[in-house]
């Protein structure tokens, strides 16, 4: 059974940090890719970051680039995504999924196939 755990959402001020982790298992992970989106309220699922697990090779949206690093611990199975300076328009519920590396664009929800149950993510301004 696939299951992807997210933890570390909460609230900060602007400026601040938070880290988020997310942990799948059921799941053959040198053949994915793990990605975090995020979804402000009436707003659609946007991508914000991804890492090709075997190769640990990542990508960015505009965005969050700078500011938000992803990364994956080999021997606990584990994805962090770290935000940095922070911002109010960061507020959203992030999700993290993932995907085939063969699948579609990596930038789009649509290719991923298995997604955790979302943390919520509030930055005061």
């Amino acid at each position: 059974q696939v299951q992807l755990v997210e933890s570390g959402g909460g609230l900060v001020q602007a400026g601040g940090s938070l880290r988020l982790s997310c942990a799948p298992s059921g799941l053959t992970l040198r053949t994915r890719g793990m990605g975090w989106f995020r979804q402000a309220p009436g707003k659609e699922r946007e991508f914000v970051a991804y890492i090709t697990w075997i190769t640990g090779v990542t990508y960015y949206s505009d965005s969050v680039k700078g500011r938000f690093i992803i990364s994956r611990d080999n021997a606990k199975n584990i994805v962090y995504l770290q935000m940095n300076s922070l911002k109010p328009e960061d507020t959203a519920v992030y999700y993290c999924g993932t995907r085939p590396i063969s699948s579609s664009s990596r930038y789009l929800k649509d290719a991923y196939d298995h997604w955790g149950q979302g943390t919520q993510v509030t930055v005061s301004s």
